[in-house]
């Protein structure tokens, strides 16, 4: 991989308690790249997604986000240590996170849902954060829903709108846990053709899913997680068509039947 990977996440342990979530997790992800991360259920993937922008902190590894430490810094005593609650902010702005039950303000109509985070966090005017929105609410379809509230909207309406909110902050990379898990088999479709059109555009983009269409269709590596392990990665055809190793195989075998 040439040049600094936008993700670069070496030998990251996780616990809570005594149970370890993940055991030496490894990940480089170059820009513009897109990674779908499969796995079954329990396996550590919505944990390993959630440090990657420090929702949770890590028990060991070291994480990097376009070359900078993500969470800590260096000391002056030589060892790591957390930085501020402002630094930290900070780094999570170059970070894009849609979650599975789209955690939109219900207080709030679309455009303000979308418009708060620019607002605030980077400076921008109202005018300016506004006709943001407006355009990305276009992208996703949804340029009628902007004075809208969340209650009035599908579940696939609510999550392109999250995907917006997100995309308002212009971050660096986008992660994105199983965003489709929530919805309605009807809506499903219509929040994937947002995230095909991202991924072709060139976002940086790290997916935990179990829609294995897409993640054959769109990925450009697939990892293949399991008892918080990376078990196999590898380009798309050759992780469906071809896995090497036998615990990738039972998995695909049993979500591939259905």
């Amino acid at each position: 991989m040439s040049g600094i990977p936008i993700v670069d996440a070496r030998d990251v342990v996780k616990r809570f308690g005594e149970h370890e979530v993940l055991s030496g997790v490894s990940l480089e992800v170059a820009p513009s790249e897109t990674v779908c991360i499969i796995g079954p259920s329990g396996s550590g993937k919505t944990t390993f997604l959630r440090c990657l922008n420090r929702l949770e902190s890590i028990d060991g590894g070291t994480i990097e986000i376009a070359g900078e430490r993500i969470g800590t810094q260096l000391g002056s005593d030589g060892r790591q240590q957390r930085i501020g609650k402002q630094e930290l902010a900070a780094q999570r702005a170059e970070i894009g996170f849609v979650f599975q039950r789209f955690n939109l303000w219900p207080q709030l109509s679309v455009l303000e849902n979308i418009t708060l985070g620019p607002r605030k966090v980077r400076g921008r005017s109202r005018e300016d954060a506004e006709a943001q929105a407006r355009e990305l609410l276009r992208k996703v379809g949804l340029e009628d829903k902007a004075h809208a509230y969340p209650k009035l909207l599908s579940g696939g309406q609510q999550q392109r709108v999250a995907i917006a909110r997100a995309l308002a902050m212009q971050p660096r990379l986008m992660l994105f846990d199983e965003p489709t898990s929530a919805l309605d088999p009807e809506t499903i479709g219509e929040v994937l053709d947002v995230m095909r059109t991202l991924s072709s555009e060139g976002m940086t983009m790290v997916v935990v899913t179990h829609e294995m269409g897409f993640a054959r269709q769109v990925a450009n590596r697939v990892v293949v997680m399991d008892r918080g392990a990376v078990v196999e990665v590898g380009p798309p055809d050759q992780v469906f068509g071809a896995p090497r190793e036998e615990r990738t195989r039972e998995f695909l075998s049993k979500v591939l039947a259905h």
